[in-house]
């Protein structure tokens, strides 16, 4: 049938020129007739979002400044941490605050001595605890992810987990920590210290089990999104950053300066993450 894909092809580029947006369009075909049933502003993944913006922009559907009004600030988050592909299938545990964005799927352990040695011996791990304090410092800093059964958005673990760009999840109340059988339990399910559990900081999802995980990717639609940012915000951009490690990456992202520094991680610091300038 030509004659009704074409006529469909002309009629989505008409419905996304009047909506100035992307159409997620359902129809059918009744008797070499075709017939739209519905239209609306379609779903799209935080690269595809990207992507779809600048395009618009090149094809004059949309100006700059309406392309950054309608983009998510969160979605861009979204790019810069490893993540979860769509279809994972693991076995749902529980559920918290997503603290901080990412994903991680390594060995659990259950206390910050144990995070430093494992990491220190080459292995991955996810750090379980019930809360975390200044002094937990270096383990937060080895581990791939930490889950808390304690806390919030603004708890101690999940403001240096931000800040050190690692997944966290907070605020999992079913979680329930034994030290002396070295496991924790979350509603029916027990694990236990060396098992793999899998996180979604972005969603405070807990899975149970090996994800797979997808790498960051920032294409140059991100660049040329964040030139126009650049272009028109009002706000200067200044970091949490505490050792000249983060001091670097915050530069590499654009900030203009420290806008806090938590001293206190220092004076815990055996001085090893603090050399350089």
């Amino acid at each position: 049938m030509p004659d009704v894909y074409q006529e469909l092809l002309a009629l989505k580029d008409l419905l996304e020129k009047h909506y100035h947006d992307m159409q997620d369009i359902e129809f059918t075909v009744q008797q070499g007739k075709l017939w739209l049933l519905q239209t609306r502003n379609g779903k799209r993944t935080a690269a595809a979002s990207l992507s779809m913006a600048v395009d618009m922009v090149e094809e004059k559907l949309i100006c700059e400044a309406e392309a950054i009004r309608r983009f998510n600030p969160a979605t861009l988050d979204h790019l810069l941490h490893p993540c979860l592909p769509s279809n994972n299938d693991l076995p749902l545990m529980g559920r918290g605050s997503p603290a901080s964005s990412g994903a991680a799927v390594e060995h659990v352990v259950l206390t910050a001595d144990e995070c430093v040695a494992r990491a220190a011996s080459g292995e991955a791990v996810i750090l379980v605890r019930e809360e975390t304090s200044p002094e937990d410092i270096h383990s937060m800093a080895e581990a791939k992810g930490i889950l808390t059964s304690r806390g919030g958005m603004t708890s101690h673990a999940s403001v240096v987990a931000r800040g050190m760009g690692r997944p966290c999840i907070a605020g999992v109340g079913e979680l329930h920590i034994h030290l002396d059988s070295q496991k924790f339990s979350l509603g029916s399910i027990s694990i236990k210290a060396g098992d793999i559990i899998t996180l979604n900081g972005s969603t405070g999802e807990i899975f149970q089990g090996e994800g797979r995980l997808e790498a960051p990717q920032l294409s140059e639609n991100c660049n040329t999104f964040m030139g126009w940012v650049d272009e028109t915000r009002r706000l200067t951009v200044r970091a949490n950053a505490e050792t000249p490690q983060e001091a670097r990456i915050a530069r590499q992202f654009g900030a203009q300066g420290i806008g806090l520094c938590r001293t206190e991680h220092m004076f815990f610091s055996d001085g090893s993450d603090l050399g350089g300038t």
